[in-house]
């Protein structure tokens, strides 16, 4: 098991030169820091600046960043409890005014419902403009030292043990490398449970990313559960990397003739080679030569 730890200092000097110039209408999502403040970009801070009316996850939050950047906007509530009731007036001002959405750190819509707002402003016809920037997941990804070229964001696994377990099972066949989403006092118990339906995997386990604690723990998910089972809850927001599940080994000679010749005993060839195939994982192409070269020596037998 490895540890990585970063000791940069939470914050950073302070956003200078903001562009206060006029915003066009719109709804504009944007992405804000997860942890060091330095990370928001000189263009979101023009836009939080500039913007009509922020929709702000939790306003205490937003308004630190703002104070961070030194400026002052008008902020609405956005977030489950009361996003149905909000909606429609979002939507209605952003035609005719910059409407800034954020969340409470890292990109909007990312684990959160902030896809129905921008679903229905594109049906109003609202011009939706993003800010791109930071994302937990993705950083954790580039710490994991994990393959990256395929991934699946899964967001967070249900708390209760039985949800947990089929939603661990429905990820368990994916090639793919895993990212999650988990709470501090739901860390050990979720790492035993991903031990359990994903087997012994290598794993990392991120948190504080890009704060003064930031740390990355790697080992096997069972590894992970025992460390953190025995230490605690940590504090922080974790992001939890997976490694895709080992490639299927290819079947051998004897198991494609096995399963051919029972395949060509109740089936045409076409069908029997789709089944074969499919069944095991292999070209057509080469099932179907196969199948031929069967056929071919029982029939000169």
């Amino acid at each position: 098991m490895q540890t990585s730890t970063h000791d940069d200092s939470p914050e950073a000097d302070e956003t200078a030169g903001i562009d206060h110039g006029q915003l066009e209408p719109g709804l504009y999502i944007v992405a804000t820091p997860i942890g060091n403040l330095g990370d928001l970009s000189p263009r979101a801070a023009r836009v939080l600046a500039g913007a009509a009316l922020i929709a702000a996850e939790d306003s205490r939050v937003t308004a630190k960043l703002l104070a961070h950047i030194g400026v002052r906007v008008p902020m609405l509530a956005y977030h489950d409890h009361v996003a149905e009731g909000v909606r429609p007036q979002l939507v209605a001002r952003a035609l005719t005014q910059p409407i800034a959405l954020v969340s409470d750190a890292g990109t909007p819509l990312i684990s959160d419902p902030g896809y129905k707002l921008v679903r229905d402003a594109r049906a109003a016809g609202v011009n939706i403009v993003t800010i791109p920037g930071p994302c937990a997941a993705v950083a954790a990804l580039t710490l994991a030292g994990l393959p990256t070229d395929r991934f699946l964001f899964a967001g967070f696994l249900p708390p209760k043990a039985g949800a947990r377990a089929t939603a661990i099972a429905e990820l368990a066949p994916i090639r793919a490398t895993l990212v999650l989403y988990e709470s501090g006092p739901r860390l050990a118990a979720s790492l035993a449970a991903l031990a359990e339906g994903l087997g012994d995997r290598q794993a990392a386990v991120a948190r504080e990313i890009s704060k003064r604690f930031e740390e990355t723990v790697t080992g096997s998910l069972a590894e992970l559960a025992a460390r953190y089972a025995a230490s605690g809850p940590p504090r922080g927001e974790i992001v939890l990397v997976i490694a895709s599940p080992g490639e299927a080994a290819a079947p051998d000679a004897a198991t494609l003739d096995a399963a051919l010749g029972a395949a060509l005993a109740r089936a045409t060839l076409k069908t029997a080679v789709a089944d074969v195939s499919a069944a095991l994982g292999l070209p057509r192409g080469d099932v179907y030569a196969r199948a031929l070269e069967l056929k071919a020596g029982v029939a000169d037998s």
